[in-house]
Parts: structure tokens; C-alpha cells; sequence
């Protein structure tokens, strides 16, 4: 479990429908490295952290899968199925992309609240992704247009070591 830390300055909303804001522990076997949260951090919060190498999109899934699991356990905080769903793509979607076109490390954070799940991915590549019209034709890089439909909204900022997407989906 880990806090998250917030970057300043909101860019543009006009992008993907207007919900995207751009803004121009111990290792395990997988390669990951999961964090606590330091004493009286929020406990509907978890974060996880990968190396490109050894990351498996799916570990990234069966982490949200837990994630999911121990809320509704610990919590009592039930999750729609709708909303679950939507956070395995979404996990997903930006998952790939920081593996395709970040860097190390990658940081995969979930946190609840009464209204939501957020999923926030950090890599070390400070690139951001360009706005890209959508366009039927094109074949993949479609990630960030599904994440946008899935999500009440999604913010992409600049961070010193990297860049840092958050998504925000609904549970209603």
C-alpha cells in the first residue's frame, strides 16, 4: 500500500471526449515490488511496482483482482461487476502502454473510495502521449480512447522522474 504523490497543472480537457486532462519493500519472483503505506496511510489504497523485463500484463490484472477481492473482504465495500471489469481493462490498457512505450519503473496504484476506483500507472519515461484523433481506420493505439470511454475521467501528467496516468472509473 502506498500514498500517492500530486503533481501540479491541468492542461487541456478537449482530448478523447473531453475526460482526458493532459498536462503538456520486497522483490518478487515477477519482478515486482510491492510498497506499505506508511502508519495511518489510507487502507483502501495498494500499489505495486514492475520492471519492464519481467512484467506479465497479467500479473498486473491478478494484482487488481486482489486488490478488488480484499476490498470488498476488508472493507466491505462491494464493487459492481461493471466496475470491475472496467478496472481490469483499464489496468490492462495502461499497463501495455507503459511497457511498450515507457520506462522503468512501472507503478501500478488502486484506491477506493465510496464512489470510485482510481487506477494510476507511473513510468520513468517523461514522453507523454500525443493527442490522437480518434480514427476507425487505424489499426491498435485505440488504449487511451478505451480507457477515456471507461473512465469518468483520466488525467495524464508530466512527473520529475516520468509521467503519471490516473484514471477514475465509477462504481455506479
Amino acid at each position: 500500500m502506498r500514498c500517492s504523490h500530486r503533481a501540479g497543472g491541468v492542461g487541456a480537457r478537449a482530448w478523447l471526449g473531453g475526460n482526458v486532462a493532459v498536462d503538456m519493500g520486497e522483490t518478487g519472483l515477477d519482478g515486482s515490488s510491492t510498497q506499505r503505506a506508511p502508519e495511518g496511510a489510507d487502507p483502501r489504497a495498494a500499489s505495486v511496482t514492475y520492471r519492464r523485463e519481467a512484467l506479465r500484463i497479467a500479473d498486473a490484472r491478478h494484482f487488481a483482482t486482489d486488490y478488488l477481492t480484499r476490498s470488498q473482504r476488508d472493507l466491505r465495500s462491494p464493487v459492481p461487476e461493471r466496475a470491475s471489469e472496467a478496472v481490469h481493462l483499464v489496468v490492462s490498457e495502461l499497463i501495455t502502454n507503459a511497457v511498450k512505450y515507457g520506462a522503468d519503473p512501472i507503478e501500478l496504484t488502486l484506491s477506493l473510495t465510496d464512489d470510485a476506483v482510481t487506477v494510476t500507472v507511473r513510468d520513468g519515461d517523461t514522453t507523454l502521449p500525443a493527442p490522437r484523433p480518434a480514427d476507425p481506420a487505424r489499426v491498435g493505439q485505440h488504449g487511451l480512447e478505451i480507457v477515456a470511454a471507461l473512465s469518468q475521467a483520466v488525467e495524464i501528467r508530466p512527473e520529475p522522474s516520468g509521467k503519471r496516468i490516473t484514471a477514475r472509473i465509477a462504481l455506479t
